[in-house]
């Protein structure tokens, strides 16, 4: 007869207890981003909603990012690095294939617990939070710092057309702990393999490694297939996610999304059918697409602005390289580190 093995169980419910995030000093507009390439600010705003997206500067790594981001997050949760059982960094443009980035941030932190990277692109931080909350509520952390991060001005061609203009940096962190009553609703996610090369990476790194002569490899970006693909299948995914958490759209307090594209943002939400007070984040009009830190930093402008309220409900929701999804509904945080 085989040994029996004891089960360990967690809290009954788990949420979003602090937040805070980092934003590089240097603000780049458009004007600057147009003497690189055949484009003007009018175009660039009708195009994506952008005016503005801020990048890193030498000194701002995405492990300088992360440290910042969490620090923030654990100074607003009042929990301390000690009770962190875990450390998720969700990020595709950490440029070390070895060690993760996570180990090195815990270690800054002054946290010893498990600590990993996610890669799943712009849907990196949603994927993350879903598996912080399971870890919390499966009794494998009793709290868990997520971290996305992203320096994408380190991927682009700055030549490109269609990428120079989109990217950003910049990092947005979380802390998820256990809660007396539902704060991280059920995860709606999942992929499309057969669109990978709509957003990927080119040419491969042994591509570029057997003639360093060529190109480096870069972001590349085919904006109509990811246009199409998430205007109207991510309507559908967070439907999905609203009806997994039994929340009616019409009750939410704020919708934030990553932040691709603004139309393609007015797009989901009109056909969401929110309520008229519903915040609705636009993050990326003075931020940029910041990849897997795009929805902490589009939660924390709503929060930090007053447009959603501490403890509303939202719904958040991300997708991207991949092509990959994950969307949830989440009650905001009660606490957040109101600097940046």
């Amino acid at each position: 007869m085989a040994a029996p093995i004891t089960a360990t169980t967690g809290s009954p419910h788990s949420a979003i207890v602090g937040l805070g995030v980092y934003r590089p000093s240097r603000v780049v507009d458009n004007a600057e981003i147009c003497r690189s390439i055949d484009s003007t600010d009018e175009w660039i705003q009708t195009r994506s909603g952008i005016k503005a997206r801020r990048f890193a500067g030498p000194e701002e790594s995405i492990l300088e990012m992360s440290v910042a981001a969490g620090h923030r997050a654990l100074a607003s949760s009042a929990v301390a690095a000690e009770q962190i059982g875990c450390v998720i960094v969700a990020t595709s443009t950490y440029l070390y294939q070895s060690p993760a980035a996570a180990p090195q941030i815990a270690h800054r932190l002054g946290i010893y617990g498990a600590a990993f990277d996610v890669s799943a692109g712009c849907a990196g931080f949603c994927h993350a939070l879903a598996v912080a909350s399971d870890m919390v509520r499966g009794g494998s952390a009793e709290h868990v710092l997520v971290i996305g991060v992203e320096r994408m001005s380190e991927c682009l061609d700055m030549t490109d057309r269609t990428t120079a203009f989109i990217f950003a940096d910049g990092a947005g962190a979380v802390v998820v702990g256990p809660s007396q009553s539902p704060g991280i609703g059920p995860v709606e996610w999942g992929s499309d393999g057969s669109q990978s090369n709509a957003i990927c990476q080119a040419p491969s790194w042994d591509v570029y490694r057997d003639d360093p002569t060529g190109p480096r490899p870069t972001v590349k970006f085919d904006g109509r297939a990811v246009f199409r693909w998430a205007a109207f299948e991510m309507e559908k995914v967070a439907g999905a996610a609203l009806d997994r958490a039994g929340v009616p759209p019409e009750q939410l307090d704020a919708f934030i999304p990553h932040q691709a594209n603004l139309r393609i943002t007015d797009i989901i939400a009109k056909r969401l059918a929110l309520s008229p007070d519903a915040a609705v984040a636009r993050d990326i009009v003075d931020a940029g697409n910041t990849s897997a830190a795009s929805v902490p930093l589009a939660m924390d402008t709503l929060l930090r602005t007053g447009e959603a309220p501490a403890g509303g409900t939202a719904l958040l929701i991300a997708f991207g390289a991949g092509l990959s999804y994950a969307a949830q509904v989440v009650r905001l945080p009660a606490k957040f580190d109101s600097s940046a």
